[in-house]
């Protein structure tokens, strides 16, 4: 849901079956599904806290999340808990078109510029103390850009808004482009026409708040008000048991058809294998990853019927920091991704689990090229590159970050520092971090390379190219700068014609590939053991609210 920086780092061989936020990036739902450390999850049942179950309860292993703030949320694990217990003015339907809200309807001026929003009126807050008004919004929007709030993600989404860049310089006491008419009409008003302004509508910084609730907090400030936030989404936060269970309860008032036919769902934070949980019948969904993917496949498995594979818009790759040398020399750059060889990657080590990235946009996204070239595995002129950068002994020695302090580090990312030691002669240091700590290190620029992931916030490039690797955008962490590159994705985000867009897009990615600003590895897919009778569950290609269409049949 960056990211929604839907980002995801490279830490373990499940990797192949978790989704980063988006816009936000981490550990999406069932991570770890394949994960198995030899210990049996739910020995003992009867005191893990969990009690027994009730109808119409459907049960998760999910990530502990980083944060529940949504002005601040910038990985896919914290948004998948977000996106069920907030909402906007505007949602994506299981189809992916963005739909309706807490508006009812939307009206945009002839220039493009102007958006006025009609609120519906029987939007409550979760406590039903009041009903949402635009002044909320107004709060909710600008707390995100409030520079005092530190969120990271807040101007990457709602900077188009006219005045967020003076307000956020501490110029202005608000934003001119937020505008109250009424308690039901928010107007909102952006500084040149954009073909995405609504889809970045859909991302979490865009969300309600209770302004009674949250206040000045801050991004962090730890947990506060978020471990029993009042949302307006079609679950409520029943309980939050830090790094055991995430309990949530159907918001029997919400105001969307289908409302939750859950009575509850119950996350588990802790307890081992979830692919081990699967089996052991205390949890309905799970992920699964390289370790138990060919004996699922299997026909005669008694799991193969339970096996769901859908499409991912992720990318998982290697970025580096172009600000310094030695890796502001694309030859450079170049030289490490030409010595790694994907196809080894996503059909040996991953078991075809993953797609070979031959750029940055995934499969089945709008604008990816399928005659964009592959990118080669060809060691002979990686090292040629590598002489023209200056030789081995200006790379030997670097660090590549990567998260997942107190863990083994990634075995993709092991191999691919194997494949530069073999081809280049080259050793590369991983260091490791909690997550929390790795996304502010990579936000300042505390690196020289390191391990991602990016997921779609929404299902368009300017998501993943203007967003990731525009020079002026505050969550290109790679620091990546092309003039021409810049003005495709700029004239690009003008653009009306929806095929000339994407074929701006298509020319700014050869040019990104050619810089090679990142080494994209490849594209992860979706796979997922699903109970029988779980129905409606659908296996969205990034973080959108879905649990409201997911029933239990027993």
């Amino acid at each position: 849901m960056e990211t929604r920086r839907l980002v995801l780092t490279l830490t373990g061989i499940a990797v192949a079956t978790i989704v980063v936020l988006g816009g936000l990036g981490a550990i999406l739902l069932a991570s770890g599904g394949g994960d198995d450390d030899g210990t049996t999850a739910g020995d003992d049942a009867e005191d893990d806290g969990l009690g027994e179950r009730i109808d119409n309860e459907l049960r998760l292993f999910g990530p502990d999340p980083i944060t529940l703030d949504p002005a601040c949320a910038s990985d896919a694990g914290s948004a998948e808990y977000i996106v069920e217990i907030f909402s906007g003015l505007v949602s994506f339907d299981l189809d992916l078109n963005v739909i309706p809200d807490i508006a009812e309807d939307w009206e945009v001026s002839d220039d493009g510029t102007v958006y006025t929003f009609n609120l519906r009126s029987n939007v409550l807050f979760h406590d039903n103390s009041r009903p949402v008004t635009a002044g909320d919004f107004k709060f909710s929007l600008e707390r995100a850009l409030n520079p005092d709030t530190q969120s990271t993600v807040g101007e990457v989404y709602l900077g188009d808004l006219a005045g967020s860049a003076e307000f956020i310089a501490g110029n202005a006491d608000e934003v001119t482009g937020i505008r109250v008419i009424d308690p039901q009409t928010l107007e909102l008003t952006i500084t040149e026409p954009s073909a995405v302004f609504i889809d970045k509508l859909t991302y979490p910084t865009a969300y309600v708040v209770d302004q009674r609730e949250v206040g000045d907090a801050t991004c962090f400030e730890g947990g506060g008000w978020t471990l029993t936030p009042n949302g307006t989404g079609p679950f409520k936060m029943e309980e939050w048991d830090l790094g055991r269970k995430i309990v949530l309860t159907a918001n029997t008032r919400f105001h969307l058809e289908p409302a939750p036919s859950l009575d509850r769902v119950t996350y588990i934070l802790s307890g081992g294998s979830s692919f081990v949980m699967y089996e052991n019948d205390e949890i309905d969904i799970t992920g699964i990853g390289s370790v138990n993917i060919e004996s699922v496949r299997d026909p005669n498995s008694d799991l193969n019927a339970d096996l769901r594979e859908g499409p991912s818009l992720n990318v998982f790759y290697i970025g580096f920091n172009t600000r310094e040398a030695p890796f502001d020399d694309a030859n450079l750059r170049n030289a490490l991704s030409l010595s790694i060889d994907r196809e080894f990657l996503a059909r040996e080590f991953l078991l075809d689990l993953v797609v070979p990235a031959k750029g940055i946009l995934p499969p089945g996204m709008d604008g990816y090229n399928e005659s964009l070239p592959d990118i080669p595995f060809d060691p002979d002129t990686a090292r040629d590159l590598l002489e023209e950068a200056g030789g081995a002994g200006v790379i030997d020695g670097a660090t590549i970050l990567t998260s997942g302090q107190g863990a083994t580090p990634s075995d993709i990312l092991q191999v691919v520092l194997a494949m530069w030691e073999q081809e280049l002669g080259i050793t590369v240091t991983i260091e490791q971090e909690d997550f929390g700590l790795f996304l502010r290190d990579l936000d300042d620029g505390r690196f020289e390379m390191f391990s991602l992931g990016w997921i779609a916030d929404y299902p368009d490039p300017q998501n993943f190219l203007d967003i990731k690797l525009h020079s002026e955008s505050s969550n290109n962490e790679a620091g990546y700068s092309n003039p021409a590159v810049d003005a495709l994705l700029d004239e690009a985000d003008r653009e009306t014609d929806e095929a000339t867009r994407l074929e701006l897009y298509q020319r700014a990615e050869e040019l990104i590939i050619e810089d090679m600003p990142w080494a994209p590895l490849y594209h992860g897919k979706a796979n997922y053991l699903v109970k029988p009778y779980v129905e409606g569950f659908v296996i969205p290609p990034f973080v959108i609210p879905n649990l409201r269409y997911v029933t239990i049949n027993r």
